[in-house]
């Protein structure tokens, strides 16, 4: 399945309000497409949530490698940069995070981390008119019905249940790394950078799919619809409404009875 069809099937199923988008890891000496955009162009430095949501709103495709990345915990996470005893320690989490520094530690831990050196940088672009097939992650934004289509989808070969771990920070950690390491859809729950710097809203969330899972989760998508699981969410609506007392008394100056009594009758 190319990346046309995968889009058309995430457009037509799930609906999001911005581009679904692909990203892959590039290696050591790996160049670029031609049109990708970086930072550099732009005269800025980008975290990798900042990049991500530049892309899912604008249609854009960026180039981003370690010199023109700003966040700090974001180029550990992609081993892009080496993690100093002060992260380890849990010295940028106490007091903003965690209460204590083994919390901290602990937290820092549980980050999932690329092996320095494996990548070097990442390009990302809309699904849509992705060069690398398939990318190495796909995620799409929506709202928590949407993101809730997804987990039905990727539960419809293999059934039980999805599991997801969330932090509250660093989740380009898990859209990326997670995703990657684990070769497991994530439900995402975006962090604090990514809601600042990413712009990302307080009723989106996120759901990465590795490449081994793409085909898989866009024929869960499509079967689970023909089963009668939408979006938008179809709502009941067969019913007779009550209406107020003053609405009701209208019936009676007809010589009408109401229509709820009708049907009991």
């Amino acid at each position: 399945m190319d990346v046309t069809a995968i889009t058309d099937a995430l457009e037509t199923y799930i609906r999001p309000a911005t581009f679904p988008v692909g990203i892959t890891m590039l290696p050591p000496g790996a160049a670029f497409p031609p049109r990708t955009r970086t930072p550099a162009d732009l005269g800025a430095h980008f975290a990798t949530c900042q990049t991500i949501n530049i892309v899912r709103r604008y249609g854009w495709s960026i180039g981003l490698a370690a010199e023109h990345h700003s966040c700090p915990l974001g180029l550990v996470a992609l081993g892009w940069k080496p993690n100093v005893s002060y992260l380890q320690e849990g010295n940028a989490c106490m007091d903003m995070y965690t209460a204590s520094l083994e919390a901290g530690a602990r937290m820092e831990a549980a980050v999932p981390k690329f092996e320095a050196g494996r990548y070097t940088s990442l390009f990302a672009s809309p699904l849509r008119n992705h060069p690398f097939a398939p990318p190495h992650v796909v995620v799409v934004f929506g709202n928590s019905a949407q993101v809730m289509r997804l987990v039905q989808a990727a539960l419809y070969h293999q059934g039980g249940y999805l599991p997801s771990s969330f932090g509250g920070r660093l989740d380009c950690a898990d859209i990326i790394v997670k995703t990657m390491q684990t070769d497991a859809c994530q439900v995402i729950l975006p962090c604090t950078g990514d809601r600042m710097f990413g712009q990302t809203q307080d009723d989106e969330m996120a759901f990465a799919i590795p490449a081994s899972k793409i085909e898989a989760v866009v024929d869960g998508l499509q079967s689970t619809h023909k089963n009668g699981m939408r979006y938008p969410i179809p709502t009941f609506m067969n019913y007779t409404a009550p209406f107020p007392p003053k609405y009701e008394a209208v019936w009676a100056l007809w010589g009408e009875t109401r229509p709820s009594e009708r049907e009991r009758t």
